[in-house]
């Protein structure tokens, strides 16, 4: 372990996507292992931390939650800088979230290190009867990039998720 510290590796990530695609909900779940149907749009960015095990070493991931709404484009840029990885966001249900990801990559590229993981995720896959984005057509647009499809209303799905990413 880092002296002074009780974890071995600090890891930033950085949640990114248009406003009510749950990225307040991925960290909730991720971090606290809560879920609130009744959460509002973040304001600038917000961040928690988690500590978890991976082959013998504590990592602490810092989840950072950005604003998905454009007036807060500014601001929230500057808090890619740093991040070793990025989950891109968007709503399965909601089309014009899953459009918006082009720009939110290029943003990403502009503004974060060039060596940056992304994730593709399509949230709300417990929305799939209203599905409005083919779940061939995101892991096509991903290529390269690592895709998930997630929901995370229940405590197993916030576990399996999390094995998903460690694979």
């Amino acid at each position: 372990m880092a002296e002074g510290s009780n974890y071995d590796y600090l890891f930033k990530v950085v949640l990114i996507g248009d406003s009510g695609v749950g990225k307040s909900n991925l960290l909730s779940r991720f971090t606290r292992n809560e879920f609130n149907l009744e959460s509002k749009s973040t304001i600038g960015v917000e961040f928690a931390t988690r500590s978890i095990n991976v082959d013998g070493k504590t990592v602490k991931a810092q989840i950072w939650d950005t604003a998905g709404q454009e007036r807060y484009r500014a601001i929230t840029s500057a808090y890619y800088r740093g991040a070793v990885g990025a989950l891109l966001v968007y709503d399965i249900a909601k089309h014009a979230t899953y459009v918006n990801v082009t720009r939110w990559l290029k943003e990403l590229r502009d503004h974060a290190d060039s060596n940056i993981v992304i994730m593709l995720v399509g949230n709300k896959s417990d929305l799939k009867h209203l599905r409005a984005v083919p779940t061939d057509e995101a892991k096509a647009f991903s290529g390269a990039q690592l895709f998930i499809l997630r929901s995370l209303p229940s405590a197993d799905q916030k576990r399996q998720w999390r094995m998903d990413c460690h694979s």
